[in-house]
C-alpha cells in the first residue's frame, strides 16, 4: 500500500496545509517564553476574538477529546448530566473521557434524525426522566456541527434550542470537530452560529482543517472559564511549546486558509456524491451538507475496495459507510475511487 495517497476514512489522514505549515516554520525562529505566554499565542487569541466578534477566552489542548472532556468538566460538576446525540463523538469515540475528566457526571443519549437533535428529543430526557435527588441533574447540552452525519443545525434549529435551554437553565457546549465546514456550507458568520445561537463553549477544531493537531477551546461566557487553564495542567493539555499549537492556528486565521481548506473539502464531497448517485445500485444515507458523504454500497463492491486497499469507515448502529473529504482531496483521486467501485459492481 502507498500510505502517501489521499484516502477517504477520515479528514485526520490529511498532511499539514501549507499556510500552518508556514506559520510553524516562523515560530520556530530563535526562542520565545513558555506555556503559551508568547507573542504567537496572544495573536492568535485576538484574532480568534476579532473572528467570533467578542471578547471570550481562549485555550490551546492538543486534541478534540481533551478540548471536549476539559470543556463540559468546566460546564458540570460530578452529579450533573450532559444531553448529546447517541451518535456523538463524546458518547461513541472518546472512551469515556467526559465521565473520567468530570468526575462522573452522565451522559443522556438523545435520538434524532441525521444526527441532530431536537427540542422534542431534549424535552423527553427533560421531563420523562426522573428529577429526584437520585438522578443526575441536568447540565448541559452538546451540539455537533457539523453533526457526525454530516448535516448541520440551522439557524432557527439552534434558536429553538437555545430557548429550550434557557428555559430550563442549561448550558450548551459545540463539538467544533467540522465547524469551519459548517462555516462555509452555511454561509453564515462564526458569531451567528455560536455565541449568538446560545453557545456557551466552543471546541474548534484545527487538526481536521489542515493542521498537525491542536484544538482551540473558546469559551464565550467568560465566567465559566474560571480556573480552565489549571485543567488543562493538571489534564497534561499545557503545551510547554504552545507557540506550536498557536502559530498554525495564527496561519489559517490570517491567511483565510481554514475557509479556503474547509471549501475545498466541501466541494469534492460534492463531487464524490453526485459521481456516486450516476452509480445504480448505491444510496446516499443522509443529506450531504459539509465534507462527508454517507455510502450504502453492495457487500461486494466494498470487499473489492477493501482488497485495492481503499480505506474509509463503515459505522456499527448507523450502517453503510463514510466517505470523507479533506483539503488535501483531489478530483483525480476521487475518480480513480468511483472507476474501482464501477469495476466491482461489474
Amino acid at each position: 500500500m502507498n500510505f502517501n495517497l489521499e484516502q477517504f476514512a477520515s479528514d485526520n489522514y490529511s498532511g499539514i496545509c501549507p499556510e500552518a505549515w508556514e506559520y510553524t516554520l516562523k515560530a520556530n525562529q530563535g526562542s520565545t517564553p513558555a506555556y503559551g505566554n508568547d507573542q504567537w499565542t496572544q495573536k492568535a487569541s485576538d484574532k480568534f476574538r476579532e473572528l467570533f466578534e467578542i471578547d471570550c477566552e481562549v485555550f490551546f489542548v492538543f486534541n478534540g477529546t481533551a478540548a471536549n472532556s476539559l470543556s463540559l468538566a468546566a460546564l458540570c460538576q460530578s452529579y450533573h448530566s450532559i444531553i448529546c446525540h447517541e451518535n456523538a463523538h463524546i458518547e461513541t469515540s472518546e472512551c469515556g473521557a467526559p465521565e473520567f475528566i468530570s468526575n462522573g457526571s452522565k451522559l443522556l443519549l438523545a435520538q434524532g434524525e441525521n444526527g441532530k437533535l431536537t427540542t422534542a428529543s431534549i424535552e423527553a430526557l427533560l421531563l420523562g426522566k426522573r428529577t429526584d435527588i437520585h438522578y443526575p441533574k441536568r447540565k448541559v447540552i452538546s451540539l455537533t456541527q457539523a453533526t457526525e452525519l454530516g448535516t448541520l443545525y440551522s439557524l432557527d434549529e439552534l434558536a429553538a434550542i437555545k430557548a429550550l435551554a434557557q428555559k430550563h437553565d442549561l448550558k450548551i457546549h459545540m463539538d467544533g470537530a467540522r465547524f469551519a465546514n459548517a462555516v462555509v456550507s452555511m454561509n453564515k458568520s462564526p458569531a451567528e452560529i455560536t455565541w449568538k445561537s446560545g453557545i456557551d463553549v466552543l471546541c474548534f477544531c484545527g487538526s481536521k482543517n489542515g493542521m498537525a493537531l491542536g484544538e482551540a477551546v473558546i469559551f464565550f461566557n467568560k465566567e465559566l472559564a474560571e480556573d480552565f487553564a489549571y485543567r488543562c495542567k493538571q489534564a497534561g493539555q499545557l503545551a510547554s511549546k504552545m507557540r506550536f499549537i498557536s502559530a498554525p492556528w495564527l496561519g489559517l486565521l490570517e491567511t483565510g486558509a481554514w475557509l479556503k481548506n474547509a471549501r475545498h473539502a466541501n466541494q469534492c464531497a460534492e463531487y464524490l456524491e453526485n459521481e456516486l448517485l450516476k452509480i445504480a445500485g448505491i444510496e446516499i444515507m443522509f443529506p450531504r451538507e459539509v465534507n462527508a458523504v454517507y455510502a450504502n454500497l453492495p457487500e461486494r463492491v466494498v470487499t473489492s475496495l477493501r482488497a485495492k486497499n481503499w480505506l474509509f469507515y463503515s459505522f456499527l448502529g448507523v450502517g453503510g459507510v463514510r466517505l470523507m473529504c479533506s483539503w488535501n482531496t483531489t478530483q483525480a483521486r476521487i475518480d480513480e475511487f468511483i472507476q474501482d467501485i464501477k469495476q466491482a459492481i461489474v
